[in-house]
């Protein structure tokens, strides 16, 4: 019986862990943690958020929909990038940069604060965009133009056909010397949210209410023979048949 206890024990505590939430994400912005609890619950998944000081925000969903929760998450581009801004990229280091470093820092930031821009438009899920800059060749007669391309993840119930233009005129104006016929903008609808099948609550608690009521129950049997075992045990005496010598 003493390898049994154990065992229920374990089976009850799975049981309760069954019921419980689970961390998916941390360190998020109030912003960020509403947006992906609506998207979450509009799919029919579980979602909570929890922070401690009101500043920083962690999601959290049952256990049981741990994976359905990530990967509805994961289809509408959540959670979402994080871009360094020129400042960022051009912070003090404590040493002097080549003019070739400060170049490619410098396409690295404007690429960056543009992904941020167009990432911030409605509609879109994810954005991208590459810059070509080639390097100037004082013995070419022309020199070569720039280049940008800009990848873009929307919702598919959203139609942003109707801002290429401002999207290509954004990125023009942002980068010297960039034609706005060099521009490419290339769209590709996100996933669906995909509606889960809801959770029943019977079947949600079925599990661990089982698992509690065996450990009632092993803790019970267990305690019952620890009892039963201290105390004697009564012998009962047969009677004699007639004409028969008691034992």
């Amino acid at each position: 019986m003493r390898k049994i206890l154990p065992a229920v024990l374990v089976a009850a505590a799975l049981g309760l862990s069954a019921c419980a939430e689970k961390e998916l994400y941390g360190g998020l912005t109030e912003r960020e943690a509403n947006e992906m609890v609506a998207v979450l619950q509009n799919a029919n998944v579980s979602a909570s958020k929890s922070s401690k000081d009101g500043k920083v925000w962690a999601l959290k969903t049952r256990a049981e929909q741990f994976s359905s929760a990530v990967a509805v998450l994961h289809d509408q581009g959540y959670p979402r990038d994080k871009f360094e801004s020129l400042g960022e990229v051009f912070k003090k280091e404590g040493f002097v940069s080549s003019p070739m470093e400060q170049r490619a820092r410098l396409m690295y930031g404007l690429s960056q604060e543009l992904s941020q821009t167009i990432s911030s438009i409605d509609g879109v899920v994810q954005a991208r965009v590459h810059i070509a800059v080639p390097e100037a060749d004082p013995l070419a007669e022309q020199q070569k133009p720039s280049s940008a391309s800009v990848f873009i993840r929307h919702n598919p119930d959203v139609d942003l056909s109707g801002q290429v233009g401002s999207i290509k005129a954004l990125v023009t104006n942002s980068i010297e010397g960039l034609p706005y016929d060099k521009v490419t903008v290339v769209m590709f609808p996100a996933k669906p949210v995909m509606a889960a099948a809801p959770v029943s609550p019977i079947r949600s608690f079925t599990m661990p209410a089982i698992a509690i009521l065996a450990a009632i129950g092993g803790v019970g049997a267990y305690v019952f023979s620890r009892t039963s075992r201290g105390k004697p045990r009564r012998k009962l005496k047969t009677l004699a048949e007639p004409g028969t010598p008691a034992a």
